[in-house]
């Protein structure tokens, strides 16, 4: 099977980078922003776990490597995104939206 991944990575400060740049290149992915890629994809099984395998086999990584992937679910009706490796993290632009909750003592203050 073949399918279409989205692909972004943060490798850390001392990641192997030129092992990820081999591999995408290697499967003809585009450039989409910073350390995001979008290509096609084959695969025999399961799709995480094919590619989990096959980047493990050109890329070094380690405890501080995040790679997420999106994907459309089998029957293409939905989109899924999935960590390979890593885990979510804080975002770096928490607080600096303004909450409902503010908005709304400010509007009573009036």
């Amino acid at each position: 099977m073949i399918k279409i991944i989205w692909l972004s990575f943060d490798l850390g400060v001392n990641g192997d980078y030129e092992g990820m740049y081999a591999w995408l290149d290697n499967h003809a992915a585009k450039e989409c922003g910073d350390s995001v890629a979008v290509f096609n994809y084959e695969f025999r099984n399961d799709l995480l776990a094919d590619l989990k395998s096959d980047m493990e086999q050109s890329v070094e990584l380690n405890k501080k490597s995040r790679i997420y992937v999106i994907y459309k679910s089998d029957d293409g009706r939905k989109v899924k995104g999935s960590f390979l490796y890593g885990a979510r993290k804080q975002s770096p632009w928490t607080g600096y939206g303004v909450s409902m909750e503010e908005s709304s003592s400010d509007e009573s203050t009036s």
